[in-house]
Protein backbone atom coordinates (compact mmCIF):
# COMPACT_ATOMS: atom_id res chain seq x y z
CA UNK A 1 0.00 0.00 0.00
CA UNK A 2 2.63 2.55 1.03
CA UNK A 3 4.79 1.64 -1.96
CA UNK A 4 2.11 0.95 -4.58
CA UNK A 5 -0.55 3.54 -3.70
CA UNK A 6 1.41 6.30 -1.95
CA UNK A 7 4.54 5.85 -4.09
CA UNK A 8 7.14 5.55 -1.32
CA UNK A 9 10.33 3.82 -2.46
CA UNK A 10 11.69 0.87 -0.50
CA UNK A 11 14.97 1.86 1.17
CA UNK A 12 15.63 -1.43 2.95
CA UNK A 13 13.84 -4.75 3.27
CA UNK A 14 11.35 -6.10 3.53
CA UNK A 15 12.74 -8.43 6.17
CA UNK A 16 11.00 -10.79 8.55
CA UNK A 17 10.82 -7.82 10.93
CA UNK A 18 10.29 -4.58 9.00
CA UNK A 19 10.56 -2.48 5.86
CA UNK A 20 12.08 1.00 5.53
CA UNK A 21 10.52 3.41 3.03
CA UNK A 22 11.90 6.70 1.71
CA UNK A 23 9.11 9.25 2.17
CA UNK A 24 10.89 12.47 1.30
CA UNK A 25 14.14 14.31 1.50
CA UNK A 26 16.12 12.82 4.40
CA UNK A 27 13.00 11.13 5.84
CA UNK A 28 12.19 7.47 6.27
CA UNK A 29 9.10 5.58 7.44
CA UNK A 30 9.79 2.33 9.31
CA UNK A 31 6.96 -0.19 9.24
CA UNK A 32 7.37 -3.11 11.65
CA UNK A 33 5.43 -6.34 11.53
CA UNK A 34 3.11 -6.63 14.51
CA UNK A 35 4.94 -8.25 17.41
CA UNK A 36 8.29 -8.31 15.59
CA UNK A 37 9.89 -5.61 17.74
CA UNK A 38 8.70 -6.51 21.24
CA UNK A 39 12.21 -7.51 22.26
CA UNK A 40 15.27 -5.25 22.15
CA UNK A 41 17.61 -5.89 19.23
CA UNK A 42 21.23 -6.09 20.37
CA UNK A 43 23.73 -5.24 17.64
CA UNK A 44 27.55 -5.05 17.80
CA UNK A 45 27.26 -1.25 17.51
CA UNK A 46 24.31 -0.57 19.81
CA UNK A 47 20.89 -1.71 20.98
CA UNK A 48 17.51 -0.82 19.50
CA UNK A 49 15.04 -0.70 22.42
CA UNK A 50 11.89 -2.83 22.33
CA UNK A 51 8.83 -1.13 20.85
CA UNK A 52 5.54 -2.22 19.39
CA UNK A 53 2.24 -0.61 18.52
CA UNK A 54 -1.23 -2.00 18.70
CA UNK A 55 -4.59 -0.71 17.68
CA UNK A 56 -5.28 1.88 15.04
CA UNK A 57 -2.66 4.58 14.64
CA UNK A 58 -2.62 8.00 12.95
CA UNK A 59 0.22 9.10 10.68
CA UNK A 60 0.40 12.37 8.73
CA UNK A 61 2.48 13.40 5.72
CA UNK A 62 2.99 16.94 4.46
CA UNK A 63 2.21 17.56 0.79
CA UNK A 64 2.19 20.62 -1.45
CA UNK A 65 -1.20 22.34 -1.62
CA UNK A 66 -1.11 22.11 -5.42
CA UNK A 67 -0.87 18.29 -5.17
CA UNK A 68 -4.03 17.67 -3.12
CA UNK A 69 -6.38 17.18 -6.11
CA UNK A 70 -3.90 14.77 -7.71
CA UNK A 71 -3.74 12.79 -4.46
CA UNK A 72 -7.54 12.58 -4.29
CA UNK A 73 -7.60 11.25 -7.85
CA UNK A 74 -4.77 8.80 -7.15
CA UNK A 75 -6.57 7.41 -4.10
CA UNK A 76 -9.88 7.13 -5.96
CA UNK A 77 -8.13 5.26 -8.82
CA UNK A 78 -6.67 2.85 -6.22
CA UNK A 79 -10.17 2.39 -4.71
CA UNK A 80 -9.16 4.01 -1.44
CA UNK A 81 -12.07 5.82 0.23
CA UNK A 82 -11.44 9.32 1.50
CA UNK A 83 -13.12 9.57 4.91
CA UNK A 84 -12.84 13.30 5.40
CA UNK A 85 -11.40 16.56 4.11
CA UNK A 86 -10.75 19.31 6.65
CA UNK A 87 -10.23 22.96 5.69
CA UNK A 88 -8.21 24.41 8.57
CA UNK A 89 -9.20 27.93 9.72
CA UNK A 90 -5.52 28.93 9.96
CA UNK A 91 -4.86 27.73 6.39
CA UNK A 92 -4.38 24.51 4.47
CA UNK A 93 -6.37 21.31 4.13
CA UNK A 94 -6.08 17.72 5.31
CA UNK A 95 -7.25 14.61 3.50
CA UNK A 96 -7.99 11.52 5.65
CA UNK A 97 -8.16 7.86 4.57
CA UNK A 98 -7.26 4.40 5.94
CA UNK A 99 -4.51 2.00 5.00
CA UNK A 100 -5.35 -1.72 4.58
CA UNK A 101 -4.69 -2.33 8.32
CA UNK A 102 -7.17 0.37 9.36
CA UNK A 103 -4.60 3.00 10.35
CA UNK A 104 -5.62 6.59 9.68
CA UNK A 105 -3.44 8.35 7.10
CA UNK A 106 -3.52 12.13 6.73
CA UNK A 107 -2.15 14.20 3.87
CA UNK A 108 -1.75 17.77 5.17
CA UNK A 109 -1.03 20.82 3.02
CA UNK A 110 0.13 23.12 5.83
CA UNK A 111 2.12 23.31 9.03
CA UNK A 112 0.38 23.45 12.40
CA UNK A 113 0.75 27.23 12.28
CA UNK A 114 -1.12 27.32 8.96
CA UNK A 115 1.83 27.97 6.63
CA UNK A 116 0.87 26.27 3.35
CA UNK A 117 3.47 23.93 1.78
CA UNK A 118 4.58 25.02 -1.70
Amino acid sequence: FYRDVLGFAVARGPTDRMVALNIGQDQVLLLFKRGASQESTVLPYGTIPAHDGSGRLHVAFGIKATELDDWERRLRDARVSVESVVVWPEGGRSLYFRDPDGHLVELKTSTWAGRVFH
